[in-house]
């Protein structure tokens, strides 16, 4: 939005603003903030920055987690949500040396500039152009207990059939996996969806279009036009703060649960991509495969080979592998092949020209950090263009059949994504030098990564669950 601090301090002083808001991301992924007067961001904070403790933010020991945050004035956009007027924005994370400061390798923010740096080092490409969706559910109301005589969780959503007899019921409601593209009145978060679109734009991310998912609960989807992947880490980071901000303004909420629902469709974050050099498609090549050049090849058999570590990242919670199972849109065999949903990655079929021919990685969902989900990705698919790893050569594809109507004997051919957290997160122990290289990921923050996502599933196996009662108690 800014170019330098005096075009910000023109801004404020113009429209009034009264306070400046700076967002920070911690190592889940969550958005931490800093809010300070309008009129005390200056040229001093510029240079000097904000001093915070990372500690808090799960990345350095308290020893050693003294920290400054330099505001980043291009990505400054007013907040809708405030009372008060106010300019939020994102910033960088540096360390602090006697003589300079120097950038924090572990914040997430600078591993994605670092991962796009390395691919123009290594001279494969100028630009990582992505394309997320956004996959959501929206519920009247949630509630949840977790204490020793009670484990429960409860949903309220007015459009699903299980309020059918609810006293006041509109009689009108999307039967389960039956909402895809469903319309109004069984549609009840058309204007919802409308409005957190309409904040997006405000926020410069651009729609592509909205629409109801085929979960029948109140599952919506977003999907956001292709642009460079540093920016969508941010824009991410502002779909989810805009999609739950929105819901709660109107008296609801919304998750980006991967699977709130047992039994319906699944949350998802499917990211489409391509490299481009010189403003030319690297992923194009008329008459090959979907129209597809060895470069992607390549770089699809590198992101193939690490998928199942990958997950550590893009599916980082016990919830997650409740929507990659069998049965449902969401990719379980490790493969790719073109306009096939069961696959892990799937070629549109209609993006045949040469500025839009690509792929999709269909596993990840949107709880995860988008900047090392992104980083990584990208990283993993260099790693496939280095070593010219070729999928077909592994038995990856290309799987033009439905794979989950695959025999028992075809099916134990094939390769699957991990079936639990653990089971990522062990790959991502085994499986990380790929991160390493160009020093894109520092090897303590996988550590750091490893051991909080392998808490937070400790926590949640130590908790007994209803079904385990329907099962057991009688035994």
């Amino acid at each position: 939005m800014f170019k330098d601090i005096i075009e910000a301090k023109q801004y404020i002083k113009k429209n009034d603003v009264r306070y400046v808001d700076l967002k920070l991301v911690d190592l889940k992924g969550r958005f931490r903030h800093i809010t300070i007067p309008a009129e005390n961001l200056s040229e001093d904070t510029m240079k000097d920055g904000i001093g915070f403790d990372a500690s808090n933010y799960g990345y350095a020991s308290v020893e050693k987690s003294d920290m400054v945050f330099y505001p980043d004035l291009s990505s400054a956009r007013l907040d809708p949500f405030a009372e008060e007027k106010t300019l939020t924005m994102f910033g960088d994370v540096y360390v602090i040396r006697e003589n300079e400061n120097v950038p924090f390798a572990q914040y997430p923010r600078n591993i994605v500039h670092s991962a796009v740096d390395f691919m123009k080092k290594e001279g494969i490409a100028d630009e990582m152009i992505i394309g997320p969706e956004y996959e959501f559910s929206v519920f009247d109301a949630m509630s949840y207990r977790i204490a020793p005589d009670r484990v429960s969780y409860e949903l309220r959503s007015r459009e699903s059939e299980w309020s059918s007899d609810d006293e006041y019921s509109s009689g009108y409601h999307t039967l389960p996996k039956g909402g895809y593209h469903a319309d109004r009145p069984s549609d009840i978060h058309f204007d919802l969806r409308n409005q957190i679109c309409s904040y997006m734009k405000d926020y410069g991310i651009a729609v592509k279009y909205h629409h109801h998912e085929v979960g029948g609960s109140g599952q919506m989807e977003i999907e956001v036009r292709l642009s460079d992947m540093i920016r969508l880490a941010d824009d991410t980071m502002n779909a989810k703060y805009l999609i739950r901000n929105v819901a709660a303004q109107n008296g609801m909420t919304a998750t980006l649960m991967p699977k709130p629902i047992a039994g319906e469709a699944g949350n998802g974050m499917h990211v489409h991509m391509l490299l481009r050099k010189d403003g030319k498609n690297l992923f194009y090549e008329k008459g090959n495969y979907a129209n597809l050049s060895e470069t992607a090849m390549y770089f699809i058999g590198g992101l193939l080979s690490h998928v199942r570590s990958l997950c550590a990242f893009a599916n980082p919670t016990t919830n997650s592998y409740r929507r990659l199972v069998p049965g449902f849109e969401a990719p379980v065999t490790i493969g790719y092949a073109s306009a096939n949903r069961s696959a892990v990655i799937r070629i549109p079929s209609y993006a045949k020209s040469e500025d839009t021919v690509r792929f999709e990685l269909r596993n990840p969902d949107a709880t995860c950090n988008p900047y090392l989900t992104f980083a990584a990705i990208l990283m993993a698919g260099l790693d496939g263009v280095i070593n010219r790893i070729d999928p077909k050569e592994h038995n990856w594809g290309p799987f033009d059949f439905n794979l989950y109507k695959l025999s028992e004997e075809e099916k134990a051919k094939l390769e699957h994504l991990p079936v639990s957290l653990e089971e990522a997160l062990q790959a991502l122990e085994e499986d990380h030098d790929y991160l390493l290289r160009g020093d894109v990921f520092p090897k303590e923050l996988i550590d750091n990564w490893v051991k909080a996502v392998r808490k937070d599933m400790q926590e949640v196996e130590k908790i007994p669950h209803p079904a385990e009662f329907r099962l057991y108690y009688d035994l």
